[in-house]
C-alpha cells in the first residue's frame, strides 16, 4: 500500500510462537520513488520462497516500474535472505555498506554491488532521493536511509516500529540513535513492526530507554548479582517469552560491556562487579 507520496509497502506477517518471535508486527519491505518512473526497494527479507514472490508479485502490481537500485540496511539474513532471486528477477545493481560488500559479492558475483558511501545521496525516482548515514550498533555494517521529500527514516533494525532490538556494540549504537535523531524525521519505516507516526519521538524514547535500562543493570549489579541471566532475570519482566530470554541476554551484555569500556564495570568471565 502507499503510505506516502514517494514509499509503498509490501507488509509480511509472521508467526510470533516461532521465528517470528523476534518480529512482532511482522516485516516491511519498501519500494520508494515512482511507479510511473523508477523505484528502489529496500532490503529483500528472508530467504523463504514466498517472502520473495510476494515481493515480486507486488513489484508486478505497481506496473513493473524499473528498479533503479536495492538498497540494503544491513548484512543479517532477514535483510538479505532473497536478494539473489530479487536481483537477478530486476537485474537492478545492489547498494550497501562496505564492509557488507565483499559477501554480497560473493553471493551475487562481480559487477552487481555498488559501495555506499556515508551520507550520500542516491536519486530514486519522481525526483526524490535519499541520504545514506552509517549506523553502526545493531550491526558495523548497518544504514539508514533518509528521505527529506517526505521527511522519513527508513531505520532497518536500528530502531523497530513495536518492539526495541537487539545490539552488537552499545557505545555505537547510542550514537547512531543520536544522528537519527538530528534529522527531527516526521514518521520511521522500520524493517519491523508498524509505521512509526512520530518518528523524533520515537528515537528519542529508543534513547530514553537504553540509558534506564543502563540504570537497571547497574541497580542489578549493585545487588550483588554478577551471572548474565541473573541480571536477565532481575531486569526483565517475570512473564519473559522463553524465546526471548536469549536475546535479553545478548542486550544485557551489550550493556555490561559498554560500562566495562567506560571503566565502570570490572569484568572477571563469566561475572560482572561494580569497580
Amino acid at each position: 500500500m502507499q503510505v506516502t507520496p514517494h514509499v509503498y509497502r509490501h507488509h509480511i506477517e509472521e508467526d510470533v510462537e516461532s521465528f517470528g518471535a523476534m518480529h512482532p508486527g511482522g516485516s516491511n519491505i519498501y519500494f520508494v520513488g515512482s511507479p510511473q518512473d523508477r523505484m528502489a526497494i529496500v532490503d529483500t527479507g528472508e530467504h523463504y520462497r514466498d517472502w520473495t514472490y510476494g515481493i515480486l508479485d507486488y513489484h508486478q502490481k505497481l506496473g513493473k516500474p524499473r528498479i533503479s537500485c536495492i538498497l540494503i540496511s544491513h548484512g543479517h539474513g532477514d535483510h538479505v535472505g532473497g536478494l539473489d532471486r530479487i536481483q537477478e528477477a530486476t537485474g537492478a545493481p545492489v547498494r550497501c555498506h562496505p564492509k557488507l560488500a565483499p559477501r554480497l559479492e560473493k553471493a551475487l558475483g562481480p559487477g552487481v554491488v555498488v559501495k555506499i558511501g556515508d551520507k550520500e545521496s542516491i536519486a530514486l525516482g519522481g525526483g526524490a532521493s535519499v541520504a545514506a548515514l552509517y549506523t553502526p550498533g545493531h550491526e558495523d555494517d548497518h544504514i539508514c536511509y533518509y528521505l527529506a521529500a517526505d521527511s522519513v527514516m527508513f531505520t532497518g533494525d536500528t530502531v523497530l516500529g513495536s518492539s526495541t532490538g537487539t545490539v552488537r556494540h552499545l557505545g555505537e549504537y547510542m550514537r547512531s540513535l543520536e544522528l537519527l535523531a538530528s534529522y527531527n524525521p516526521a514518521r520511521v519505516f522500520p524493517a519491523h513492526g508498524g509505521l512509526v507516526e512520530d518518528g523524533a519521538a520515537r528515537i528519542r524514547s529508543y534513547i530514553a530507554h537504553r540509558n534506564e535500562r543502563e540504570q537497571q543493570v547497574l541497580a542489578a549489579l549493585r545487588k550483588g548479582l554478577a551471572d548474565v541471566y541473573d541480571i536477565v532475570d532481575d531486569v526483565y519482566p517475570k512473564d519473559l517469552r522463553r524465546n526471548l530470554r536469549e536475546a535479553a541476554a545478548r542486550n544485557v551484555r551489550t550493556h555490561l560491556a559498554k560500562l566495562v569500556e567506560e571503566g565502570r564495570v570490572a569484568e572477571s568471565e563469566p561475572r560482572y562487579v561494580l569497580k
